[in-house]
């Protein structure tokens, strides 16, 4: 018998999979709300027949998200970006539709609202991500004051944009002229990856427990490491030889406000043809502070998750295909 009804907002993406997941394990119902439903189909996969619905909803279209919203015990909202685009910019997706969701949930007497945001979030940082991260978790505490957030370090799996992206930049056919993966500002920033697995099961303890409402946490995983160490870890499991290039942090911004700009105003006239920039300039902001949790901040062990995934257990799993071959090689490669 399910325990009732909740809305996953953004829930197609990389985390909502796993959440939705987590969610129907707990005894849950789950609605995924979201822009295109047609590109939502597989997440029906983490739950028996009837468990799992898909449901056309924008965050910035409030009707929308009312009638995603009807029925719902609780809301968590994952929607997020990580460069802009068009219409898409961080002030609309992050901030705004954030409250809009909160002050809907607070309308229809939606009983639990999760929004996660993310560690680093902060109304003073020189990153307009991170500033509109702050920005929607006060509009939301504000309108929604029971609450939840979650604020996840980088977060890893097999779906991740952070280990697979470097490591198909380290094993590009030409990458062997030059052997060199950038080290902003010298590679020495300090990050805190967690298991997205991990994350799920934050936010469906955090639908379930009745004392996580109106708190913060932010989640780590069982380790910290350098912008240099990962790429030494990357290139030890994909078994090439590549090697950190300092980037100063003025050089790197410029070359990231190039980039960002091109693919900001290029990409809605190009039909999709482009991928994300390789570097925007809010990216580089956002590497000058660390990624880690925060001194006296509840974690995942307050909500009841203390054996968390590492980096070397799940990692390993789906980088094998950068090897030269795959998951049958061994020894060097280049």
């Amino acid at each position: 018998m399910s325990k009732g009804l909740v809305t996953l907002f953004g829930g197609s993406g990389f985390i909502g999979r796993y959440a939705a997941r987590q969610l129907v394990e707990a005894g849950y119902r789950v609605r995924i709300a979201v822009r295109r439903p047609n590109l939502a189909g597989d997440v029906r996969l983490a739950g028996p027949p009837g468990w799992v619905d898909i449901v056309q909803a924008n965050i910035r279209h409030k009707p929308s998200v009312l009638a995603a919203l009807d029925g719902a015990d609780a809301a968590v909202n994952l929607v997020g970006i990580l460069f802009e685009r068009g219409k898409q910019s961080f002030t609309a997706a992050q901030r705004d539709g954030a409250h809009l969701v909160a002050e809907a949930c607070a309308e229809l007497g939606v009983k639990r609202l999760v929004h996660v945001s993310a560690i680093g979030a902060d109304l003073a940082s020189k990153s307009v991500y991170a500033r509109t991260k702050a920005e929607a978790e006060a509009g939301v505490l504000d309108r929604f004051p029971e609450a939840t957030i979650l604020r996840p370090s980088i977060v890893f799996g097999p779906e991740d944009d952070f280990f697979n992206r470097f490591a198909a930049l380290a094993s590009h056919p030409l990458s062997h002229l030059a052997p060199f993966l950038p080290a902003i500002g010298g590679g020495h920033t300090k990050l805190q990856p967690v298991y997205a697995g991990d994350v799920a099961a934050a936010i469906a303890q955090a639908v379930v427990r009745d004392d996580a409402a109106g708190r913060m946490y932010e989640l780590g995983g069982p380790s910290t490491y350098s912008f240099r160490e990962l790429y030494a870890f990357i290139c030890q499991v994909i078994d090439r030889r590549r090697y950190a290039l300092p980037l100063p942090f003025f050089v790197a911004g410029l070359m990231g406000r190039t980039f960002g700009a091109v693919f900001r105003y290029v990409w809605p006239f190009s039909s999709g043809l482009f991928g994300p920039p390789p570097l925007t300039g809010d990216q580089v902001d956002l590497l000058r502070v660390d990624n880690v949790v925060s001194a006296g901040m509840p974690t995942l062990a307050d909500l009841g998750i203390s054996e968390l995934e590492s980096i070397e257990v799940i990692v390993p799993t789906y980088l094998w295909r950068y090897r030269a071959y795959g998951q049958y090689h061994q020894g060097s490669s280049d």
